[in-house]
């Protein structure tokens, strides 16, 4: 009886290990794929060399304004009320979304009007809570198109008083709560903030969030590696 019993549990753990299904990378995209970037000012900045660099590669698309240019898509309040448009954006079809949110929400504004403040006891524009909450809206939102998606985390916020008013540390506050949602989600992220962090002096515009010419390209090359890592494609 022993030794039916020990038998029929190996019977059952072969059987139970052979429904195992493992996980299947995803087939590397057709070239050109589809990208759509979403975020604020960096990624306007950024968005021009990725165009270049991944010239005849992919089509990389942002949403413009009423005149044609880059748009800002500011933070996830703006960004929960837009996003469906934005990826209705020449016919969808997305393979890659590429987005941020953060560096807005952040921001401090006046409690009354909302405006830009100076002032570091006033509120941000979007608590980190708030943040989340909008975050997940408009990562699922992405998600329902089917493209695969890319998260970049906000990036440094330097010392001496930029304008409006921006903490330093509310970066770190802010991406912590990104990632967690990221994490649950199964995005990827590309860490745009510890690259840039590692190097803030020589990037970055002096008491400024925004980048040089040369600090955007190079967070270009950075966006670019992420979108061929998701395409699967060298």
């Amino acid at each position: 009886m022993k030794n039916l019993l020990a038998l029929l549990c190996l019977l059952a753990s072969a059987c139970a290990s052979s429904t195992k299904v493992e996980a299947i990378e995803p087939p590397p995209l057709e070239e050109p794929f589809r990208v759509l970037i979403l975020g604020d000012s960096i990624s306007i900045g950024y968005t021009p060399h990725v165009r270049r660099m991944l010239a005849g590669r992919a089509v990389v698309v942002r949403p413009t304004n009423a005149k044609g240019g880059a748009a800002n898509c500011q933070g996830t309040n703006f960004g929960v009320q837009h996003v469906d448009e934005w990826l209705a954006l020449e016919g969808g079809a997305w393979d890659v979304i590429h987005f941020n949110f953060g560096l807005h929400d952040l921001k401090r504004v006046q409690p009354d009007t909302g405006k830009n403040s100076l002032e570091p006891t006033d509120p941000h524009q979007a608590d980190p809570a708030r943040y989340e909450e909008q975050l997940r809206t408009i990562t699922d939102a992405c998600a329902a198109t089917g493209a695969r998606l890319v998260f970049a985390t906000t990036t440094p916020v330097p010392a001496g008083g930029v304008r409006p008013h921006r903490d330093p540390q509310d970066p770190v506050t802010y991406n912590a709560v990104a990632r967690r949602v990221m994490e649950e989600k199964g995005v990827p992220v590309n860490d745009l903030f510890t690259f840039a962090a590692e190097r803030l002096e020589g990037i970055q515009r002096p008491v400024d969030v925004h980048f040089t010419k040369e600090g955007s390209a190079l967070l270009a090359d950075r966006v670019v590696a992420a979108l061929l890592d998701v395409a699967g494609l060298p």
